[in-house]
C-alpha cells in the first residue's frame, strides 16, 4: 500500500473540511426553517413557547432531506477518496476529482433547499455519485 502523496493529502484536507461544515451547516439550516415557522419535532424544544408540534412539514423536510442526502453521499466519498488516494493517482486527477465532488454537493444543497430545479438536483448528485463510484472500483482493480 502506498502512502498518500503530502499534496494531495493538503487537497483532500481542505475539501474534506469545506465538505464537514457544509453538512454541519444543514443542521443549523434545519434549526433555522424551525424557528422561522414555530415547527418543532417534540414538544420540550418549545422552551415554554406556544408551538406547532410537526414532523411534516413541507420546509422542513426537505432541508432535513437534503441533510441525509449529504450524509448518504459525503460519508462514503470521505472514506473511499482516502483509500483511493493510496493508490496513487496524478495529482491533476485527483484535484479534479475532489474538487468536482465538492461542486457537485454544493450544487446539489444548493437546487434541492434553495432554488429547488430538476434536473440540476439529478445532475449534481449523480456527479458526486459517479466519482465515489469510479474511485471504488479504480481502487478494487489496483489493489486486486
Amino acid at each position: 500500500m502506498s502512502f498518500i502523496r503530502e499534496d494531495l493529502m493538503r487537497e483532500f484536507a481542505i475539501c474534506s473540511a469545506v465538505l464537514v461544515l457544509k453538512t454541519l451547516g444543514m443542521a443549523l439550516l434545519t434549526a433555522r426553517v424551525r424557528f422561522r415557522k414555530n415547527v418543532f419535532a417534540n414538544p420540550e424544544d418549545s422552551f415554554g413557547n406556544k408551538i406547532k408540534v410537526s414532523t411534516d412539514d413541507v420546509d422542513i423536510e426537505r432541508v432535513r432531506r437534503a441533510h441525509r442526502n449529504d450524509l448518504e453521499n459525503i460519508l462514503p466519498w470521505f472514506v473511499m477518496t482516502a483509500i483511493w488516494l493510496t493508490t496513487g493517482p496524478t495529482y491533476y486527477c485527483a484535484m479534479v476529482l475532489i474538487r468536482a465532488f465538492v461542486a457537485a454537493r454544493i450544487a446539489h444543497t444548493v437546487v434541492y433547499v434553495l432554488v429547488p430545479r430538476q434536473p440540476h438536483r439529478a445532475l449534481a448528485f449523480f456527479v458526486g455519485f459517479g466519482i465515489t463510484i469510479y474511485e471504488a472500483v479504480s481502487t478494487l482493480m489496483h489493489y486486486l
